[in-house]
């Protein structure tokens, strides 16, 4: 019974892991507390111009 509560609280403690990590608000360098900064979108293929030619991608 004992092995069993041990088990069934490390389980819930590794699933709670990532939700805790998430949520942790952006601070500058003073330590105050911030709006965290839009993430850039991951940008998939070649690169191409407004006219749609493919171009040397930066």
């Amino acid at each position: 019974m004992r092995k069993m509560v041990i088990a069934m609280f490390a389980v819930a403690s590794l699933a709670a892991a990532p939700v805790s990590l998430q949520a942790s608000p952006c601070k500058d360098a003073k330590g105050k507390f911030i709006k965290c900064p839009p993430k850039a979108p991951v940008k998939k293929g070649p690169c191409k111009d407004a006219k749609g030619k493919f171009i040397k991608c930066k």
